[in-house]
């Protein structure tokens, strides 16, 4: 009895949260006294209907005996959220009437979408709390609400955890929406080793469990867990998915080749990443300009410049732009490796092409870089030497 009257208040509080009261967007502030009317000035007509008013015509418009979709369909065709989220109390308090996840569905989306996160925060609780029957859909609502707030973040797996509990029969076992709204939420989180180790493992307990569950994920949800790897530079982790899509009925996109490259030339796999690179471009497949200008800079770190070169030509032609770093590691390899000339010739290309040409401030700046590391410089040896003969 004791845990009865605990949800009962609970429900109360909530319930208070969806009061159109409680659902405004500005802190009330005391006003100033208004003068006494002058009774000769006519008052102006309102131009829009006080909330009372429109409560009332709703109410009317509904008829006696309503059922949960009918008040589904009212609250989704009202703009106004206070008087949709009004909507759903008043018919909370209806006897004989008990909200179904259509209802809950269309006042979550009313209040997600009004900004009121009070109230959809509450109407989740209720979900969770089983304050109407299961509905997968429902749970996928309430899952993206969860894991677009980091607060609620807990939440969301909480919720993803009764899913997994919940018998077969009931139809709200995780799906692939589910399992990539989480995927979704923890990738975004995956940024650089070894915080993102971390959430890596959270990718992993994920994955595992769509397996275990029989579900066939897509190639956006496949494309997310390559990302994840890639991301913390688990090239093998992020082969095994790959070579794992033909099994799902699924084609690898540019993303997917995009992760695993770029994957690659961080780790200092060049001559893989270059395969892959290779067979991407083949598949017609082109390339973000990120992968384009890190296969540059790691070919010409190498002394690979006729790769990297063209490399480089394939990237303007297919209208990627490259920055001033990957111009600058280019340019000024091919000069410490003792190809001045050819890297003046290779700047002088570069500015005369037709298909993304330098800009004037750029190719004087890798003028300026290519002349000042052209020349010996005396001064660092002289340096140098100064301090070893003071280590003496």
């Amino acid at each position: 009895m004791a845990l009865l009257a605990a949800a009962a208040r609970r429900h109360h509080l909530h319930l208070r949260l969806l009061h159109p009261r409680c659902l405004t967007t500005t802190s009330p502030s005391p006003s100033p006294p208004s003068p006494d009317p002058d009774p000769s000035i006519p008052e102006p007509s309102p131009l829009r209907a006080p909330p009372d008013e429109q409560f009332a015509a709703w109410v009317t418009r509904l008829r006696p005996g309503f059922t949960a979709p009918d008040l589904a369909a009212a609250i989704s065709a009202e703009p106004d959220p206070d008087l949709a989220l009004a909507l759903f109390r008043w018919a909370a308090l209806r006897p004989g009437f008990r909200h179904a996840p259509e209802s809950y569905f269309a006042a979550l989306r009313a209040a997600s979408t009004g900004r009121r996160p009070a109230a959809a925060e509450a109407l989740v609780h209720d979900v969770f709390a089983g304050a109407c029957t299961p509905d997968l859909r429902l749970f996928n609502a309430c899952l993206r609400f969860c894991c677009d707030r980091r607060s609620l973040f807990p939440l969301a797996f909480d919720m993803f955890n009764k899913m997994r509990a919940m018998p077969a029969a009931a139809g709200c076992r995780p799906d692939v929406e589910t399992y990539t709204l989480l995927l979704s939420a923890v990738v975004r989180r995956v940024r650089r080793p070894p915080a993102s180790m971390v959430y890596l493992h959270a990718v992993r307990s994920l994955s595992r469990q769509m397996k275990a569950s029989g579900v066939v994920p897509d190639t956006f949800l496949l494309n997310l867990i390559i990302k994840a790897y890639a991301r913390c530079v688990e090239v093998d982790d992020a082969l095994k998915v790959f070579r794992e899509m033909p099994l799902y009925g699924c084609e690898p996109n540019e993303f997917t080749y995009g992760y695993i490259v770029k994957a690659m030339f961080q780790k200092g796999w060049t001559d893989k990443g270059m395969v892959y690179f290779a067979e991407m471009r083949e598949k017609g497949f082109v390339p973000s300009g990120g992968v384009y200008m890190i296969a540059v800079s790691a070919l010409a770190l190498e002394w690979r410049f006729e790769e990297s070169r063209k490399v480089l030509l394939d990237m303007l032609d297919c209208k990627r732009k490259p920055d001033m770093i990957t111009y600058r590691t280019l340019l000024e390899e091919m000069c410490r490796a003792g190809q001045t000339e050819q890297a003046f010739e290779a700047l002088e290309e570069l500015k005369g092409r037709k298909r993304g040409p330098l800009d004037q401030r750029m190719y004087s700046e890798l003028l300026d870089g290519l002349h000042w590391i052209s020349q010996p410089h005396k001064d660092s040896r002289a340096v140098h030497d100064r301090g070893s003969d003071d280590s003496k």
